[in-house]
């Protein structure tokens, strides 16, 4: 596993990061073709980024 971040602005930019691809992601999928398992990825970047969000709270 990585090594954790504890600096508040790479814990800004990390995020941004991680939000930019799940909006790039967001943005080249086709309703039409998309797959169940296309959309439970989708769910679970979410909830990683929301798992890391929480994760950075505890050190403010």
């Amino acid at each position: 596993m990585g090594k954790s971040i504890s600096d508040k602005e790479k814990q800004v930019t990390y995020l941004k990061e991680r939000l930019h691809i799940f909006l790039e992601v967001l943005d080249s999928i086709e309703p039409e073709t998309t797959e169940l398992e296309d959309i439970d990825r989708m769910i679970a970047m979410m909830d990683d980024l929301e798992l890391k969000m929480d994760q950075f709270k505890k050190f403010e």
